[in-house]
Order: C-alpha cells, then structure tokens, then sequence
C-alpha cells in the first residue's frame, strides 16, 4: 500500500470511528438506485422563451425540491432528433442537457461525462417546444453516476463530499460500478444515480439497491 492509499485509508477508519461513537455505524449499504432518463434542465430565460412562462409543476422527483414539469422539448442534434423529452425543475441559472453515451452517438455530439453544473466547454444544442427554437451554445453532458447524500449518510457510509467509490448494483445482471461520485448536501435524500445505459447493462428495475464495495 502507498503512502496516498494509506493516507485515505485511514482517514475512513477515523471517519468510522468517529461515526461509531456518535452512536453509528460505518455502513457500505443498502443504497437506493434510481434510472436517471435523459432530461434537460431550463434556466428561467430560456424556458420562457421556449414555452412563454416558467415552468410548471408535474409531479414531486425523490430529492427534495425537484420535480417533473409539464413541458416537453425536443433534442435536436446534428445527426438526429429525439422528442418528448423531460423538463426537471425549478430553473436554474443556466440550461444544461443530460444524455446517455448511446444518446449521444444519436443525436451526433460529443458530450463529456461531468458532474451536472460543469458545462464549461461542453458541446451546445437546439432545443424546441411546440411554439419556439432556441440554441444552446454549450450545456450537453453525459452526467457522471453519482450518490446523493445527506452529511449524516455521508458520516454513516465513511465518505465525504466528492469522494468516489466503487458500488455493486443488486440487480438481475450484478454489476459493479467505480468512479462513482459522492454528493453530500443537508438538502439531498439518499439516492444513486445511473443512466440509462448503466441500467440497462445492470438489468435495473424499480427497487433495486447498491452496496458499496470500495472507497478511494
């Protein structure tokens, strides 16, 4: 073991400790996973510019304070187009497209794998509703599978905010996912997120958990 594996090897220890006497316990799981679909996100600019007004409320999503929206929009990419695709809200600052690798290839751009919110030059696209055009000069990513957390997850599982770890999916197709992000936030409930080409590689369905398997 090196000195920087010994380094973060440690620092888990002491993170379980720690844990362990404020009456926890280090824990790898059960984590709840969840399909993250291909989705765009809307500033408030352009979804008004796209639909007239801002975005309206569809149904409540598993972490707090996001939600399905009523509006729809097209995805148009230089090599194809696809329809029909989920707006998630509230706006924010700015629009920002999440796609899979198998989307990507689709619709004919080259977008990075980035934690959502880093879209600094990332490739753009055109984006239309029933009523309105609009391009977006960069913002289309394949979103980076990631685990949202709250900070007394993140003390029970040993980790802290950007951390990665290796996650086993418990599914019909077991499949062991590294690199995974974590997320730690008071506002978060505790969720993984995939795309749909992991969830499809995985056999994900409905119900399925993951368990961590390795820290880093």
């Amino acid at each position: 073991m090196n000195e920087e594996a010994l380094k973060k090897a440690v620092a888990q220890l002491v993170a379980c400790l720690l844990s362990d006497q404020a009456g926890g316990s280090c824990e790898n799981g059960p984590v709840p996973v969840e399909l993250s679909a291909r989705h765009v996100h809307l500033s408030e600019k352009d979804a008004i510019a796209l639909f007239g007004a801002p975005l309206t409320h569809a149904r409540d999503l598993s972490q707090p304070g996001q939600f399905l929206c009523k509006e729809r929009v097209r995805l148009i990419g230089p090599k194809g187009v696809m329809d029909n695709v989920a707006v998630l809200g509230p706006s924010r600052g700015a629009s920002q497209v999440e796609i899979s690798r198998t989307d990507a290839r689709a619709l004919g751009v080259d977008a990075p794998v980035r934690q959502s919110g880093d879209t600094a030059g990332t490739p753009g696209m055109v984006l239309a509703s029933q009523n309105a055009i609009i391009g977006l000069t960069e913002g289309v990513i394949v979103a980076a599978r990631h685990i949202h957390m709250t900070p007394r997850d993140a003390a029970r599982f040993g980790v802290k905010d950007g951390d990665r770890v290796g996650v086993r999916l418990d599914s019909e197709r077991p499949l062991v996912l590294e690199d995974v992000l974590i997320r730690v936030s008071d506002t978060f409930s505790l969720a993984m997120h995939i795309d749909a080409d992991e969830g499809n590689s995985a056999g994900w369905k409905k119900g399925v958990d993951g368990v961590i398997t390795s820290r880093n």
